[in-house]
């Protein structure tokens, strides 16, 4: 049996020799000789690129084309920077006047602004003119609402039912001084409720005082045509002078 073993082995070899090698469609053994033309039956052989002899340039319509710019240059079309300051001049800002018809005057050298709420043109002189419906001068009409001990708060009263509104000046001035009467009563009566609690009636006699100082001084800087304006009582003078219609 021992000879016989050498001699089914040669069999076997001779017999698989002489068998065809199975193989598999995932096989791509490049050392296979048949590798090459089974590829270029499958793909197809790789054709080369075609060469142009020269390079046809793209044509454009010359009616959309734009002339070519350079960075050095300015283009007026551009948007401007606005880190780079406008060159035209902003029109001047007039100032509203809610008591006149018009913007307020400018300001005259060496005197004090009107308020937003002043009718006065700066500089003008006081008026003797009489006031419609009222048939006193207009400089006392003016004056009269900053009169102290209470004459002033009846002033104003009257002023304002009676001149019509076509009469800025005075009905500013007397919206203006019955705002200012008001506020200085109102506290007045703070300064009365304080002492009568703390015992001392020294600040409300100091508040008096001052308040008596400014009613003077007022009355005589609009006696003499000068702008007198109390900026705190804007809101006040304005609601005055809406709401208090004079009569008809």
């Amino acid at each position: 049996m021992s000879a016989r073993a050498p001699e089914n082995q040669r069999a076997a070899r001779v017999v698989r020799r002489g068998m065809p090698e199975k193989r598999s469609k995932y096989d791509t053994d490049p050392l296979d000789p048949d590798f090459v033309r089974r590829t270029e039956e499958t793909l197809g052989r790789t054709g080369e690129v075609e060469q142009w002899d020269e390079t046809v340039p793209l044509r454009r319509d010359p009616a959309t084309e734009e002339q070519t710019r350079r960075f050095d240059e300015q283009m007026t079309d551009s948007y401007p920077s606005v880190f780079v300051p406008p060159t035209y001049q902003p029109p001047a800002r007039q100032p509203f006047n809610s008591f006149g018809p018009g913007p307020q005057q400018p300001t005259a050298p060496g005197l004090p602004p009107p308020g937003p709420s002043s009718p006065y043109q700066t500089g003008a002189p006081a008026s003797s003119r009489t006031v419609a419906r009222l048939g006193i001068p207009e400089r006392w009409a003016n004056a009269l609402p900053y009169a102290p001990f209470y004459i002033g708060l009846v002033a104003a009263i009257i002023e304002l039912l009676v001149v019509p509104r076509n009469e800025t000046r005075t009905r500013f001035h007397a919206s203006q001084g019955m705002a200012l009467q008001l506020a200085i009563l109102a506290g007045s009566l703070l300064f009365k409720i304080v002492g009568a609690i703390t015992g001392s009636g020294l600040g409300g006699l100091l508040f008096s005082l001052a308040a008596f100082v400014f009613l003077i001084v007022s009355t005589l800087r609009v006696w003499q045509g000068k702008p007198h304006h109390v900026a705190p009582l804007d809101d006040a003078t304005r609601w005055l002078n809406e709401r208090v219609p004079p009569m008809k």
